[in-house]
């Protein structure tokens, strides 16, 4: 029985895709795993850069509290170190420390107590990128020293 809607098939009845729709599907079937490794990619180099970042804040971190305890340090000046491949995961780093005083009271003489500012710049340089840094800032007790002020 035929209803008014359905058209009357001459011949063979269509039974599968044609060559042309599995083409189509193929094409975008394979624009979408591109895509999709793209991000893959991006996502695996976003996070080794996160992991480069978040070592170096470590070590950043362990240097700013080496130096805040750090007896012998100058009282105004400037240290700088580099830190061994085997912590940074081979990559090249190092650090430059800038001492002075934070404030200094009037009339303050040698062994007069005051805040020491110590600010930290902690650098890293992956294999294939640009020079990175990150900077810290710390303060500790010191006196000031026999010598006097700079």
């Amino acid at each position: 029985m035929r209803t008014r809607g359905m058209r009357q098939r001459s011949g063979r009845q269509r039974a599968g895709f044609t060559l042309l729709e599995v083409l189509v599907a193929t094409v975008i079937m394979g624009i979408a795993v591109a895509g999709l490794i793209a991000g893959l990619s991006q996502s695996v180099k976003n996070a080794a850069r996160l992991a480069d970042y978040d070592r170096t804040a470590m070590l950043a971190r362990t240097k700013m509290n080496d130096l805040l305890l750090e007896a012998g340090l100058p009282f105004e000046g400037q240290i700088s170190g580099e830190f061994p491949a085997a912590e940074t995961g081979g990559m090249k780093s190092g650090w430059r420390a800038e001492l002075r005083p934070f404030d200094l009271p009037p009339r303050a003489g040698a062994g007069t107590p005051i805040l020491q500012r110590i600010g930290l710049e902690v650098w890293w340089q992956p294999a294939s990128g640009t020079r990175r840094t990150i900077t810290l800032e710390g303060y500790r007790q010191a006196r000031i020293p026999e010598a006097g002020l700079q």
